[in-house]
């Protein structure tokens, strides 16, 4: 009946999709390469009715409404610290906004009383035979499973093996994303300063909890390059190349990168394939239909992981007509919200002192503000079935 699930990714998506199948029946195991949940992370957040309907669903709403950051209010300055440019914490914190750890200790608290997390290992190969699919691991036993999910992001392990190479469905946006925690010796309270020069942002903001720590968070325009993603002293390397010789708190700031004990850095791409599953195999999240940044792919992975289990659900063991409808009620809306990500890059470090000033003129006028936070909910509308009122009606 396809009730014992793989699901690859302890993330967000994989955690919620576990949280999902647990309450219709099913056996999920969640499988991720980190010895454990990461803590802390950038902010994530949550807008519109559609994100904040599925909470309500899980039942997390309220938890995640005690523990939001607020939101950070954001101003770009030039190099001598004058302000150019002022936006409110709603611009970038949405309805309810939080940190991405605690956001993933969360799911993982309300998803594992009915899934088997298995944390350090990562899958190997995936056979796909008549009744299952075969999987080994890097460090556990191999198991056979009905069914397998990928929901391990941009750079997805599943994707991988089961469809095929990260080139095929992986376009690079010509830019890249790092960050990291550091001391907070600039005195940043809970808002965020950034500083651009053409093609190049570098921003710090205050931690929401603890007056000590900061992060920053830098942007910088680059044709792919190839690098080691578990290296972490080239990648600090190609951070500090790419901002060498800028004013402002840059200096301090890639100095705290030399001391950081753990960074994440990664290009702004967006993940586009053309059929979300194969045979007993499928994506969700990221893995599917992601963009690095500015894509609301929190959201969207939370929605999804929705949808799909209760597809699965209703299918009562018909796989192939669960996955056709998920990726049917899911596909538009997931490349709507995609969009957004698309454009990130350029509106964080537009190319040119001409495009820097266009961007700063236009996002003072408050009328322009109010407008884009007014699409942005608009993009994240999707009608969402009751899956648990049709499956009541179905068991009656």
């Amino acid at each position: 009946m396809n009730k014992n699930v793989l699901i690859s990714g302890a993330g967000i998506a994989g955690p919620a999709l576990a949280y999902w199948l647990g309450r219709y029946g099913f056996r999920p195991t969640v499988v991720e390469l980190t010895p454990a949940l990461r803590a802390g992370g950038q902010a994530v957040d949550f807008r519109g009715e559609a994100h904040l309907t599925v909470l309500k669903r899980m039942g997390v709403l309220a938890e995640l409404r005690r523990i939001q950051t607020g939101g950070s209010p954001i101003r770009f300055v030039d190099e001598h610290g004058r302000s150019l440019l002022h936006l409110p914490a709603e611009f970038a914190g949405g309805d309810v906004e939080v940190l991405r750890g605690d956001l993933a200790r969360v799911l993982c608290e309300h998803s594992r009383p009915h899934t088997e997390y298995v944390f350090g290992d990562s899958i190997t190969s995936l056979t796909e035979t008549t009744g299952g699919v075969q999987v080994t691991f890097r460090h556990g036993t191999p198991r056979e499973f009905d069914l397998v999910i990928g929901a391990d992001g941009l750079h997805s392990n599943v994707r991988r093996l089961a469809f095929g190479p990260e080139e095929s469905f992986v376009r690079h946006l010509g830019y890249y994303a790092a960050t990291w925690q550091l001391p907070n010796d600039l005195g940043i309270g809970r808002c965020s300063v950034g500083y651009n020069t053409p093609g190049r942002l570098a921003r710090v903001g205050g931690d929401h909890r603890d007056a000590a720590k900061a992060s920053a968070f830098f942007v910088f325009a680059s044709p792919q390059v190839t690098y080691d993603r578990h290296d972490l002293e080239q990648q600090k390397a190609l951070i500090v190349k790419a901002f060498a010789g800028l004013g402002w708190e840059v200096p301090r700031l890639l100095d705290s990168l030399q001391q950081a004990p753990e960074l994440y850095f990664d290009s702004i791409s967006r993940a586009d394939v053309p059929a979300w599953s194969t045979g007993r195999i499928g994506l969700v999240g990221d893995a599917a239909c992601g963009a690095t940044i500015g894509g609301m792919g929190t959201g969207t992975g939370m929605v999804a992981a929705y949808v799909l289990a209760g597809e699965l659900a209703l299918a009562n063991g018909d796989r192939r007509a669960a996955f056709s409808r998920y990726e049917n009620a899911m596909r538009g809306y997931a490349q709507g919200c995609q969009k957004g990500g698309s454009r990130t890059g350029k509106f964080l470090a537009p190319g040119t002192t001409v495009g820097l000033r266009i961007r700063n003129g236009l996002l003072n006028r408050r009328s322009l503000l109010n407008w884009m936070l007014k699409e942005g909910q608009k993009i994240s509308t999707i009608d969402l079935p009751d899956y648990r009122s049709q499956l009541g009606r179905l068991s009656k």
